[in-house]
């Protein structure tokens, strides 16, 4: 029997949500605290009881390319397979192109969200399947893990219309059988079960557990997301506040001002400056005059003589304020 883990990541979207930033690349390697998104996500499987022995599956699309080199090259120690998805048809699509690298147990992660598991729970895990879940205030934009008295998951529902389950599932499972799982999507397809012409994979688990799946919920406390500018930030600041703050280094340069938690890459250049809080600033970047908080520098930005809050720099982008001649009569108001 197969005991690799597969790692299944579908990463083909477009990141409309992030754009202009995901014109020029995946949102995957979007960075948030220092580091890219992705590299945030496999970060959390080093808690794994057997982490060495694993195989990655990467399901590429838009970009692909950097997706790949960005595996090769920070991840060399992994060994990585790439699945193109051309014509992005949902994620049970995505897992069942892949289905020549699934055999024996796989987790399926969705990459725009950051979670503070302890994966060490599957080394006596019993369970045919998990879902991670989290309970939230308002679970309809979700897909949510509906349990019974035994505590067994009996249905995953997507975006339910009513809010009896709060259980939001978090885009993380656990598949004891690869195979099952791609014979559920095969079943799936033949039913035509999809939404707005994409198959989810809730609908792939809802035949498995229709067949007898015993599937558990495992709670999540920390649950990140990394899809939008704003809940990028949001990530920022937790990050920052828990563990990627490294202000004790940045206070020790010369003619800068640090409000912690910040993170600055060693190879920034940073004069005569603000920073903080919850600022993150990458490697090559440059920063002069300025003062800046809530904000994520990508390597390369450069910043001069700017005042900037609630920002996203991209790699290699200039920002700078020039001199104004204004020539303003009484009660004008000017914003700059």
């Amino acid at each position: 029997m197969e005991n690799t883990l597969k790692i299944v990541i579908p990463m083909a979207g477009l990141g409309t949500r992030l754009r202009p930033h995901t014109w020029s690349r995946p949102k995957q390697l979007v960075t948030v605290a220092g580091k890219p998104v992705l590299d945030h996500v496999l970060d959390t499987l080093a808690t794994l009881p057997d982490p060495d022995n694993i195989e990655l599956v990467s399901i590429v699309g838009y970009l692909a390319e950097q997706i790949q080199e960005h595996l090769l090259t920070c991840f060399p120690q992994i060994k990585s397979h790439f699945v193109l998805q051309e014509d992005p048809r949902g994620q049970s699509h995505a897992i069942y192109l892949a289905r020549e690298y699934l055999k024996g147990p796989l987790m399926v992660i969705f990459a725009d969200t950051l979670l503070e598991i302890d994966l060490s729970i599957l080394a006596t895990e019993e369970a045919e399947g998990i879902a991670w879940v989290k309970p939230v205030p308002d679970p309809r934009r979700f897909g949510v893990a509906v349990t019974g008295q035994d505590g067994w998951v009996t249905q995953i529902i997507e975006k339910p219309k009513d809010m009896n389950n709060n259980l939001a599932v978090v885009g993380f499972y656990y598949i004891k059988s690869s195979e099952d799982l791609i014979d559920a999507i095969e079943e799936q397809m033949r039913r035509n079960l999809q939404l707005k012409g994409e198959y989810f994979l809730a609908d792939a688990i809802n035949i498995m557990l229709e067949r007898g799946l015993k599937m558990r919920t495992e709670k999540v406390d920390v649950w990140l997301d990394a899809g939008t500018p704003e809940t990028l930030l949001d990530t920022n600041r937790y990050l920052l506040e828990n563990g990627r703050d490294n202000s004790a280094e940045a206070t020790k340069r010369k003619n800068i001002v640090v409000i912690p938690p910040i993170f600055v890459h060693p190879t920034a250049e940073i004069k005569n400056s603000v920073l903080g809080p919850h600022v993150s600033i990458g490697a090559g970047a440059n920063v002069q005059n300025s003062i800046i908080r809530d904000s994520i520098l990508e390597d390369g930005a450069q910043v001069y003589d700017v005042i900037l809050e609630d920002s996203l720099i991209g790699r290699q982008a200039l920002i700078q304020r020039r001199s104004a001649v204004i020539n303003a009569g009484d009660h004008t108001v000017v914003n700059l």
